[in-house]
């Protein structure tokens, strides 16, 4: 019988070290993602006295700032009642459908 054979192997290729690279430049993001809006929209079926309870109870409203908001949905159609980071946003847009309000959110 033959004894086992082993080949020679070759020697190993040299590694070549990558040249030496400078960090990225780091530029404050703080304008990058500026917040996002909650948008409420008109409906034809809630109460003005009960929108305003609404915001004021999600948000903390005093009764003026409520009712100011309230009224610009009323006329205008749409309102923004809060602008925050995103996650704060669609837990908020989440909440005012809970309450049988139509919302959004959009970029601030």
């Amino acid at each position: 019988m033959d004894p086992i054979r082993t080949r020679p192997t070759a020697a190993p290729a040299a590694t070549i070290a990558p040249e030496r690279t400078d960090l990225p430049e780091v530029r404050d993001r703080a304008d990058h993602d500026r917040g996002w809006n909650v948008v409420v929209w008109n409906d034809p079926v809630n109460l003005m006295s009960y929108v305003v309870l609404v915001f004021r109870r999600i948000f903390g409203y005093s009764e003026e700032k409520a009712t100011r908001l309230m009224l610009e949905v009323h006329n205008e159609g749409r309102s923004i009642v809060s602008t925050s980071p995103r996650e704060k946003a669609e837990i908020d847009c989440y909440t005012l459908h809970r309450y049988a309000l139509w919302a959004t959110i959009e970029r601030a």
